[in-house]
Formats: structure tokens, sequence, C-alpha cells
């Protein structure tokens, strides 16, 4: 099943079979879905008919999310081996820009991978590394540049935990896997790091072993030093890179985006708060402040230094393994929740923000075709790697042997103890679902017998003579069992 959107009952005689607990998402019930239907294709043909057209990836990601989860598109059957009963299960787009369903399966990957096969039983803390405005342009516009910036990040942290240790480079090794976020609360592009850092490193024990040895927190002392470091020495790399040039005060972007041209002002407007579309493009986006304004006081556990910013604040123990899961699905979770998505009295589109801003802002509010700017903006690039591993988690590691889990596992194959076949198989989508939803759509919910794949139905043909056939009950919903929104996680201090 290399595809995935939501599950729908089929037909056994006359009667449809709905298993209960999960239905079809119906995204073309959702506010998001009708927005993009409505607006993306006037939004595209007035920026061709400007001189300036959207990439072609990102018209395959709008043209990929209107047909994500709709049974029109095609679908897989499934059959029970027992009582014959089938389903149909949607075909997803499978895309990484904003469809909320894809992103939250993604997001339930990427922490069971992480949890299972990748992090181990030891303490870990995350880091996260916001940009100035014109880096955020810069990695946004030039993925590859990532790579150059994220290494510097990841020195700067390892070396801060091994002296911490009382350790050297030669005699300790720690490690860190990144996820790179491109949104921020109000749909805005914001390209920052999330590190997942173990909090420790693992000291050479001779022999080829490691043992692990925990550091202690950084202090706010330690993290505006670090902080300092960081943006001095991402500074010095991009102006021998030619990509920046900076002066005594400031630093400006030197490549040439004219390759970029078509997007230009989009990803300028989105990262700067302002309008990027129509006739009010370039002024500030329209915000409401229902809330009193904050004392403008230092934040706890953040350290800040020409345009960065270091948050160290939040971090899981060994034996927390479901908080580390918690955090990873926090911080790979898709960037648009529609559940906080909303039209105004007057066709504006309303996005409340997850956690007010300082100034006592809860929510910002876009035009239709504005909105439909923002979302076009956090498209990433195509081959633009958003998970990164580092240290001893990296694939090329000599010490990975030692440490991921899915080793562990290893080991005790060749002891007898775990088939191979077991443990190579890799988590299916289904059992990805019971483990984040409590959902089973792999067990038949009329006699408890299992279900498998018995057609992939992609003629429009047959497609058609289906859905003729199943008629209403094709889309009926069951009132006890509403469609549901991506999980956002749990609270996390």
């Amino acid at each position: 099943m290399h595809r995935r959107s939501a599950v729908l009952s089929y037909h056994r005689g006359n009667k449809p079979i709905a298993p209960p607990g999960y239905r079809r998402h119906r995204p073309e019930a959702t506010l998001l879905y009708q927005l993009v239907a409505e607006h993306y294709a006037g939004f595209r043909d007035r920026r061709a008919a400007e001189g300036r057209p959207l990439p072609r990836y990102v018209e395959d990601e709008f043209e990929a999310y209107l047909k994500c989860g709709l049974l029109e598109h095609g679908f897989l059957r499934l059959k029970c081996d027992s009582c014959q009963a089938e389903k149909l299960v949607a075909f997803s787009c499978k895309r990484r820009g904003f469809c909320p369903s894809c992103g939250a399966r993604r997001m339930a990957e990427t922490a069971a991978l992480l949890v299972d096969n990748v992090l181990p039983q030891q303490p870990v803390r995350q880091w996260v590394l916001s940009l100035p405005f014109a880096l955020r342009y810069l990695l946004a516009t030039r993925p590859e540049v990532v790579t150059q910036v994220l290494g510097i990040v990841y020195r700067a942290i390892s070396s801060h935990l091994i002296r911490k240790a009382g350790l050297t480079r030669a005699s300790a090794v720690t490690g860190a896997v990144t996820l790179i976020q491109r949104f921020g609360s109000a749909l805005n592009l914001n390209v920052h790091f999330h590190l997942l850092v173990l909090d420790g490193v693992y000291r050479r024990a001779g022999e080829g072993r490691l043992r692990f040895v925990p550091v202690p927190a950084p202090s706010t002392e330690e993290l505006k030093r670090l902080v300092q470091r960081i943006a001095e020495r991402i500074g010095r790399s991009l102006e021998r890179s030619g990509l920046i040039t900076r002066d005594i005060e400031n630093a400006y972007l030197a490549f040439d985006p004219s390759e970029e041209a078509s997007m230009h002002g989009l990803l300028g407007s989105s990262i700067t708060y302002r309008i990027g579309t129509g006739p009010r493009e370039g002024q500030k986006v329209f915000t409401l402040q229902t809330l009193p304004a904050e004392p403008d006081a230092p934040r706890r556990e953040v350290a800040e230094s020409s345009g960065f910013s270091l948050h160290a604040g939040i971090a899981a123990k060994a034996s927390q393994r479901d908080k580390v899961e918690r955090l990873a699905r926090y911080v790979s979770r898709p960037p648009v929740a529609t559940e906080r998505l909303a039209l105004t009295g007057s066709g504006h589109v309303r996005y409340t923000l997850k956690t007010p801003y300082r100034d006592g802002t809860t929510h910002v509010i876009f035009e239709p075709e504005d909105f439909i700017a923002r979302l076009a903006a956090l498209v990433p690039k195509p081959r633009a790697h958003l998970t990164r591993y580092h240290g001893v988690f990296a694939p090329a590691s000599p010490d990975r042997v030692q440490i991921v889990p899915s080793t562990r596992s290893a080991a005790a194959t060749e002891r007898g103890e775990v088939s191979v076949s077991d443990r190579q198989r890799a988590m299916s989508w289904a059992q990805r679902l019971k483990r984040v939803f409590a959902i089973d759509i792999e067990t038949c919910q009329q006699c408890g017998g299992h279900l498998r794949v018995i057609a992939s139905i992609e003629t429009p043909a047959v497609i058609e003579r289906i859905l003729e056939y199943l008629g209403g009950d094709a889309e009926s919903v069951d009132p006890a069992h509403p469609s549901r929104a991506p999980p956002t996680g749990d609270r996390l201090v």
C-alpha cells in the first residue's frame, strides 16, 4: 500500500460496511480544500499574466493536493480473507508542502522511525535555532546552503557538549537529528532548525566501546556565548562563499536571485509578514490583537544575537520514550492546522496563532488569494532534504552500529532471538495509524479477519462505474464518527 488517504466502506450485498472509529477524512469538506479549489486557479493565472508564473513544482503541489483523498482520482480495494467484506482506500498526494493529511502521515512516520530505529534510550534535548530574515530567504532559495549552515550549528553544539563533559573530540562523540521547519505560527515562511541532540556524549572506553556521559542543561550564559559563536561562524562562512557581504553593522545577501524571480516576491513577503499579491502587495498583513501586550521582559532559556535565537529548554529523560515521541511529532508536524482556520463574515481568511505574540496578537487575516500565496511560499524545492542526521546517527558513522536501537535488534538476530525479516520489515502506514490514532484498518470490523489489498483502481472509466454503483453510500458520513484532524501533539513542558 504505497499511497495513503482515508478508508471508506465498500458493499457486501446491498449493505454498506462501515468500520467504526475511522472514515475517509473527506478533504473536500474542509475549509482549506475549499479555499484552494476556489482561488488557486485564479491566483495561478494572474501570476502568469503578470509575467511571474509559479514554478512547476509549486503548481504540481496544488494540483496533487486537489486530488488527495478523493475516490474519483483512484483508490485501493481491500478485502477480508474471512468474510469477503471490502473497503475502498483513496490515494493520497504524498506531498511535503501544506497537505494536512500527508503531513500527519509524515509526522507519525518520522516520530516512529526516530524512536524505534535511531534515538537510543538516552536523554535527549531539543535545541531550536531561529535565523535572521535574510538567511531565511537564502536557505529557502538555496537548499544546498542549508548543509553548510547546519554543519556549523551542529559542530558548535557538539563541541559545547564535549567540552562540558571534560573531554575532547578525539575521545568523545555525540549525535543529533535535525528537523528543518519552514513555517511559523502565522503561516509565514520561517526556515529554522529543530535539533534533537543527545543530552550528553559518548566517551571512547577502549576496544571500540562507547560509554554514555550525561551533560547538565546549558545555562543562560552558555546559551548566549553559543549563539554568538554560531552567528559569527555562519557569517564568516557565508562571506567566504560569496553569499553575503558585511559592513560594521549589517550583512547583505550578495548572490543573484534572478533564478527565483518568479517566487522572489512571494518568499520575501511571507518571511517579512507582508501581503504577497493583489492591490495591497507589500503592505503589512492585517492582524488582530485581542490580548494585552506582555511586558518586554527577557525570555528564559532563550539567547539572542544578531537576529539569531537559540532555545534549549525542553528535554526528555532516558526513561521518557513517550515524551521523546511526542517531541518528535511536534517538530515534524505539518504547517497548516485546519482547526485554526476560519472565514470572517466579510469572506477573509482568519488564522489563529498557536501561541499569542507578546504584543497581544492572536490572529492573522488574509485575503483569499494572499492565503494561497502563503501556501505557495511554504512548498519546499524538490530534493531539498528536511531531515538530517549528524554525528553517531549519520549513515556513514563507524560508531552508529553501537548506538542506534536497530543495531541492538541485529545483535539479537545473530543470537536467534529475532528473525531477519522481522527486523527489516518497516512499520506500515496501517500500523502507524494504530500506534498514533488507536485506529486499526488491517482488521475487518465485521469478523476480525485480515484485510488485504486486492486491486489498485486507477482507470477513470472503472473508477466511475464503481462509484456510480455505490451511489450516495460512497460518500455517506456516520454522525457517530466525524472526520478527524491531524494531532497537534501534547504539551511538552
